[in-house]
C-alpha cells in the first residue's frame, strides 16, 4: 500500500514538474494572441495613413495615423493582447467626435509585424512609438496615452518615466503577476513568470492626470484591479466604473462623454 502511495506521489509530481516547464518555456502563448479576432469588425469611418515606426532595435511596426493641425492633443493607443488594428476600429470612429488626432500601434508580433511580444519589447515598441511621434513634432504635453487591457501595463510603464498630458486606461489590471495567480492558483506564478507589467506599483509615479475606466461585470480582469489602481493613482484623476460592462467596455453615449469631459479637463491644466 505505501509503495503503490510513493508510486503515485510520484506519477503526480512528475507530471505536475512537466507541466511547470511547460509553462515556463511556453507562456507567452497564452498571454499573447496576435491572431484572435474577439472584437466587432465594422466600417472605418476616419481618415488615416498606414505609416511604419522604426523600433530602438530595428523592428518595424505598421501603424495607424490620423493627424489635423488645427487638434492640439493627439492620442497614442496601446491596445491590448489580441487581435490587429482593424478590430479597433469601433472605438477609433468615435475619435474624430473627440477633436483629438491619434496614432494607434501594432506591437511585434502582431498585425504582420516581425518580431515576439514580450514585456521588454512591448515597452521598446511603445517608447519608439513615443519618439516617432516626436519626430513629427508632437511634444508629449499634447500626447494622451491610451491603454487597452494588456496595454495598460505598457501606459503605465511609459507614464511612470514621462509626463504627458493625461493617461486614460480601460480594463486595467494591477499587474501580470496578480492576474496569473488568479488564472492559475496552482502555479507558484512569482517564479515562473517572465513578463510581470507591475502596474500598481508604479502608478503613484504616474504624474500626469488619469481617467481610469473599468465595467464592474468584467469576467477577465476583475473590477477591483482597476478600482484599486484608481484609489492609489494621483491627482487629479476621473473614473469611469458601468455597473453592467465586461471586459470590453461598451462604446457608447456615457462613455463617449466621459472621454470628451476628462480631455476637455486636460485643456485647462
Amino acid at each position: 500500500m505505501i509503495k503503490y502511495l510513493i508510486y503515485s506521489l510520484t506519477i503526480i509530481l512528475g507530471v505536475y514538474l512537466v507541466f511547470l516547464a511547460f509553462m515556463f518555456f511556453y507562456q507567452r502563448s497564452f498571454m499573447y494572441y496576435p491572431s484572435v479576432n474577439n472584437y466587432n469588425d465594422t466600417e472605418i469611418n476616419f481618415e488615416y495613413e498606414t505609416v511604419s515606426i522604426t523600433t530602438s532595435d530595428n523592428i518595424n511596426l505598421k501603424a495607424w495615423y490620423s493627424f489635423n493641425r488645427n487638434k492640439k492633443q493627439t492620442i497614442v493607443f496601446f491596445h491590448g493582447n489580441a487581435g490587429d488594428l482593424e478590430n479597433r476600429i469601433y472605438k477609433l470612429n468615435h475619435f474624430k467626435n473627440l477633436n483629438v488626432n491619434f496614432l494607434i500601434v501594432s506591437w511585434r508580433g502582431f498585425s504582420g509585424n516581425d518580431g515576439q511580444p514580450s514585456e521588454k519589447n512591448l515597452y521598446i515598441d511603445a517608447n519608439s512609438t513615443i519618439k516617432w511621434l516626436e519626430g513629427k513634432g508632437v511634444k508629449k504635453n499634447q500626447m494622451v496615452l491610451y491603454g487597452e487591457s494588456l496595454g495598460t501595463g505598457i501606459a503605465v510603464e511609459v507614464a511612470s518615466k514621462s509626463k504627458f498630458a493625461g493617461v486614460i486606461l480601460e480594463s486595467p489590471f494591477t499587474s501580470m503577476q496578480d492576474m496569473g495567480k488568479k488564472l492559475y492558483p496552482y502555479l507558484p506564478i512569482g517564479i515562473l513568470q517572465h513578463d510581470k507589467y507591475l502596474s500598481l506599483n508604479k502608478i503613484k509615479k504616474v504624474k500626469s492626470p488619469i481617467l481610469i475606466m473599468h465595467g464592474q461585470a468584467d469576467n477577465i480582469v476583475p473590477f477591483y484591479m482597476g478600482k484599486k489602481l484608481f484609489d492609489e493613482a494621483n491627482d487629479p484623476k476621473a473614473s469611469y466604473f458601468p455597473e453592467e460592462d465586461n471586459h470590453m467596455m461598451e462604446y457608447n453615449e456615457e462613455l463617449i462623454k466621459t472621454l470628451k469631459n476628462f480631455l476637455s479637463s486636460l485643456s485647462n491644466l
